[in-house]
């Protein structure tokens, strides 16, 4: 089996389950390919049993049409066409790294520019 990285827009998260059926399906968005879709190209992929639950939690803090990192199993299903199965799915917005940037005191005030009046003068 081939595995896989991509950027993708998520969409949704599908969860069904009764009886001994508990399956998760994804669906995301892709670039229209201008032929047979001429707005966001949607793609559906199951998700492995083994990270079911990982997965269903990551999903639930994404934002509609957000774009997210998805790793993915291509397994051959019917007619020799790749089937693709969630491994794993994160956001690819940019890490927070460290502090935020530090605000200026409401205190602090601004240096005078050009000719200022001398106040022991005034």
């Amino acid at each position: 089996m081939a595995r896989t990285t991509m950027e993708l827009a998520f969409i949704s998260a599908e969860r069904v389950k009764f009886d001994n059926v508990d399956l998760i399906k994804l669906y995301f968005g892709d670039e229209p390919d201008g032929e047979k879709d001429l707005g966001v190209s949607l793609l559906s992929m199951q998700v492995s049993e083994e990270v079911r639950e990982e997965v269903w939690s990551a999903c639930k803090g994404f934002d509609v049409l957000e774009s997210v990192r998805v790793t993915a199993e291509i397994e051959r299903g019917s007619k020799n066409a790749g089937k693709f199965i969630v491994l794993h799915v994160e956001s690819a917005k940019p890490a927070q790294a460290g502090k935020p940037a530090p605000q200026q005191s409401a205190q602090q005030q601004p240096k005078p520019t050009g000719a200022q009046p001398d106040p022991a003068k005034a």
